[in-house]
């Protein structure tokens, strides 16, 4: 996740009064409630981006042997993103470990099969799984509130309308590159030449 300027400024600013409590301008407690808002979008979305890679992947892997470089493929991106192979992946990577990939994929993923069962059997397995929603922030210790006596209701403030110089949020698109083709090595190179 990358923050650009604005964003980096108010999260300072939010980082400088949970260190030090001190009463906060409106605008700033609405800056950070619009930061908060837009990490956990980002956090959303790279759960959805995640579930449709699986998915995908599961696709692929139903569909071998016909689709082994987009198995592949996938695979080496969910094993990028964290993603822990499965049974049925050191499977299929068995049966196509005649393919140099393939054979390489399979190394790579007994080991962290591996080591995940033996997290589990240590009791850490759930240090290796995602972690649950964030709950969200709805107060900032040291905020406006704890310096002001409390005021009787009244017509709420306007909320304030997003500076030309707010940057929207980016496409998924824009932060995730896109997967690049494994070159083949020079003996499948041969054999299809």
């Amino acid at each position: 996740m990358a923050f650009g300027a604005d964003e980096l400024r108010v999260l300072r600013r939010a980082l400088a009064v949970a260190l030090h409590p001190m009463p906060l301008p409106d605008e700033d407690v609405q800056d950070c409630l619009r930061l908060a808002g837009a990490v956990d979008d980002a956090v959303g979305e790279a759960g959805r981006l995640r579930a449709f890679l699986l998915a995908d992947l599961a696709r692929y892997r139903a569909a071998l042997p016909g689709s082994v470089t987009g198995y592949l493929e996938l695979l080496q991106d969910a094993l990028a993103a964290g993603y822990d192979p499965r049974a049925d992946d050191l499977a299929a990577l068995r049966a196509l470990r005649g393919r140099p990939v393939a054979a390489l994929l399979l190394e790579r993923c007994q080991v962290l099969a591996e080591r995940s069962v033996r997290a589990r059997l240590a009791g850490r397995g759930a240090a290796l799984t995602a972690p649950g929603p964030r709950s969200r922030l709805l107060a900032l210790p040291g905020g406006r509130a704890a310096a002001e006596p409390q005021r009787p209701a009244g017509p709420a403030a306007p909320s304030r309308p997003p500076a030309p110089g707010d940057r929207p949020m980016p496409k998924p698109s824009e932060v995730f590159p896109p997967r690049r083709r494994p070159v083949p090595p020079p003996e499948e190179q041969r054999a299809a030449g």
